[in-house]
């Protein structure tokens, strides 16, 4: 029988899952990832695991090469070929200006300057109908240009294309020819939505990591073949779905999120398995801290991501499940700003050099350094004692980095008391980020369960919990390679969408359902091309609103365009985001469809995951070490092996759980009791540290 390999690489450890469906058995790695080639990581990983190459039927990758490239600005020298006119439209973007009272507030530059941003003669009118004709004389002396200017991509993004796509195909078909070697992409090969900017700039994106994507795909897919591999190669796309990795070539603003998708999966699949109907997935890596809702065993994805942020950064058009972000992660550095103030991230030591207890020429105190500092990791347990920690390189680092600049002196006391600093500032960070995706819309946070995981998930869990008003925390097994496992979990997914104005009269639900039978058969039209499935299940959506407003909202319907239906369903959904609905002066109309095929594979049986520890004897605390609390100062915590704890068995803080991958903080006052899947639930005492 066959294995299947899920391999998510992140900005600091590169996580593998091994299954082999024959056994039931799952093994897992994580290794630092290797940013000279990023293939050897994984290679490593599936090495560690024991993954047999030669009899494996799929291999799942999850990257975040995608959103370095962005946000590092380390993309292909790009060009964008648009509407005679139109050549500012990605610098111009929206009007609005998020933060109106700081005058100093810049957008980042477009990826594509204005040098490299040319026009042609042509022009679509709202309906589609064409206004000028594409003038292809244009487009074959633009390509002489485009050669000479030493572009290695291009976006062609005209005005109104959403509506008939053939002045872009064309352009295409000119450009692709003259300029074989050059990355060429379209608006509408992307998204068939309007809105000029956004998919304008979507287009864009697509051209700057376009040669990158498939420089690296090519070699990855070459350093497999050789190794004996002969299964389906996979991409972790944003949507929550897989992707064969020739679709993630032409669109790999599909990967933007790539690697974050893999834990909310899983999340969904214990979250269901558990009967949790509200549950937080919150992923704190070694870079980032992330969150999103898992509502009824399943997740929310949105039409646009907002590369960067809303106030400073790009949009791209694409289904990317409902995420918040910050820079919290283990790595995440603590610094001073130039008012002498402590903060925490967004930078990130990564894996090279990594915090400074990693002894890899690391200097700056991180996250990391300050657990290690108060005694909630231990220096020769991280990752199962392969990687030792240096406490008195940490402890240097906080000291003469912070501790001593900020005046609080150089002993012990001023390293402690910093430490703790650095922790509270990463927690009010990630306590923002789940405020933002709760309490901002609409969601009491009380309410949810919080399943935590990522290398430093657990350990953060309960603190966060408990200065969020949440009662319980779910530590799953593994959480340190939840990701990887979630890729192993995940279906194959393609997505379809189009803009459309229709309102709910008799003419506009005719509008619909013409537009709904156009979407099914392109949607399963793509499924048997990608993932070879004649019979995927469809979901859908529509977006819609109050006429006259700006902004629509989702609401889900069972792909019959019934008035009745869509109206209550949009009114139930309207009202839970804003408390109430406008009644019967406001009329609901639909602005676009949406369509989600879904094809579901082989998966691991969560009970595959369970330890089975020797029930023979009960669990003994593996050693005893200082952890430092407020209040209480230093206190001698239980060391609990997480493998070797049954299900039913109950630890009450302070104490800790250490495993492969990660380590759980037990508060005072907390309750761990291991469950049938083997997942920890906490009960978070209501008492705050002081």
């Amino acid at each position: 029988m066959p294995h299947f390999i899920a391999a998510d690489t992140g900005g600091t450890f590169t996580d593998v899952a091994v299954y082999d469906s024959s056994k039931r058995l799952l093994t897992f790695a994580k290794s630092l990832t290797t940013y000279g080639d990023l293939v050897d990581g994984v290679v490593a990983g599936i090495e560690e695991a024991r993954g047999d190459l030669k009899s494996t039927a799929a291999l799942k990758h999850g990257t975040t090469h995608v959103i370095n490239a962005f946000l590092q600005r380390k993309g292909a020298r790009a060009a964008l070929v648009c509407t005679r006119g139109f050549r500012d439209v990605i610098e111009i973007a929206r009007g609005n200006r998020p933060v109106p009272f700081d005058i100093a507030e810049r957008r980042d530059p477009p990826l594509v300057p204005r040098a490299l941003r040319f026009e042609v003669t042509e022009r679509l009118g709202a309906d589609g109908s064409v206004v000028e004709a594409l003038d292809e004389a244009e487009v074959i002396s633009l390509a002489s240009t485009l050669k000479a200017a030493g572009v290695t991509a291009t976006a062609v993004s005209f005005l109104n294309a959403y509506t008939n796509p053939a002045h872009e195909d064309r352009t295409v078909e000119i450009l692709r020819k003259c300029l074989p070697d050059v990355f060429i992409t379209s608006g509408t090969a992307l998204t068939r939505e309007w809105f000029e900017y956004e998919r304008s700039a979507t287009a864009a994106a697509n051209a700057y990591v376009g040669p990158a994507i498939a420089a690296y795909t090519a070699g990855f897919t070459k350093r497999f073949r050789e190794k004996g591999f002969a299964g389906t190669l996979a991409m972790m796309g944003s949507n929550g779905g897989l992707m064969p990795f020739e679709a993630a070539v032409d669109r790999p603003v599909a990967l933007v999120e790539s690697g974050p998708i893999g834990g909310v999966i899983a999340a969904a699949e214990y979250s269901r398995a558990l009967g949790l109907d509200k549950v937080i997935a919150f992923d704190m890596g070694g870079t980032t801290a992330k969150c999103a809702l898992v509502e009824s065993g399943s997740f929310a994805v949105q039409p646009t991501y907002w590369v960067g942020g809303y106030v400073r950064g790009f949009p791209i058009r694409s289904p990317v499940l409902d995420i918040v972000e910050v820079g919290a992660g283990g790595g995440s550095i603590a610094w001073i700003d130039p008012q002498m103030r402590l903060r925490v991230g967004p930078r990130s030591a990564g894996s090279e050099p990594g915090p400074a207890c990693f002894g890899r020429d690391g200097t700056e105190p991180t996250v990391t350094d300050a657990n290690l500092r108060l005694g909630r990791i231990g220096g020769g347990s991280f990752l199962g004692g392969r990687l030792s920690l240096n406490t008195q390189a940490a402890n240097a680092a906080i000291r003469d980095r912070i501790a001593a600049p900020l005046g609080y002196g150089s002993d012990d006391a001023a390293t402690t008391r910093v430490a703790h600093g650095i922790l509270d500032l990463a927690n009010t960070l990630m306590a923002s980020a789940v405020k933002e995706i709760t309490v901002a819309r609409g969601h009491d946070v009380r309410e949810f369960t919080l399943l935590v995981f990522g290398g430093g998930g657990p350990i953060f869990g309960a603190e966060l919990a408990r200065s969020l008003g949440i009662r319980r925390v779910v530590v799953p097994p593994e959480p340190g390679n939840f990701s990887a496992l979630g890729m192993l979990m995940a279906n194959a997914r393609t997505d379809v969408a189009q803009s459309l104005l229709a309102d709910l009269s008799e003419h506009g639900i005719e509008t619909l359902s013409s537009v709904r039978d156009k979407l099914r058969i392109e949607v399963v039209t793509a499924a048997e091309r990608e993932f070879l499935n004649k019979s995927p299940s469809l979901q859908w959506q529509a977006d819609m609103r109050y006429r006259g407003q700006r902004h629509a909202i989702p609401v889900k319907f069972g792909g019959d365009p019934d008035a009745d239906v869509l109206v209550r369903a949009f009114e139930t959904a309207y009202a839970k985001r804003f408390g109430r609905t406008l009644g019967e002066d406001f009329t609901p109309e639909v602005v676009g469809l949406r369509v989600a095929a879904e094809s579901v594979g082989e998966r691991p049986d969560l009970l595959a995951l369970a330890p089975s520890p020797d029930t023979s004897r009960s669990p003994a605390p593996i050693n005893h070490r200082p952890l430092h609390l407020r209040p209480g100062g230093w206190v001698e915590a239980a060391v609990w092996k997480r493998e070797m704890l049954p299900a039913g068995f109950v630890i009450t803080g302070p104490a800790i759980v250490e495993e492969y991958g990660s380590t759980t903080l037990i508060g005072p006052g907390d309750v761990a009791t291991v469950g049938r899947l083997g997942e920890m639930s906490i009960a978070v005492s209501s008492e705050r540290a002081e």
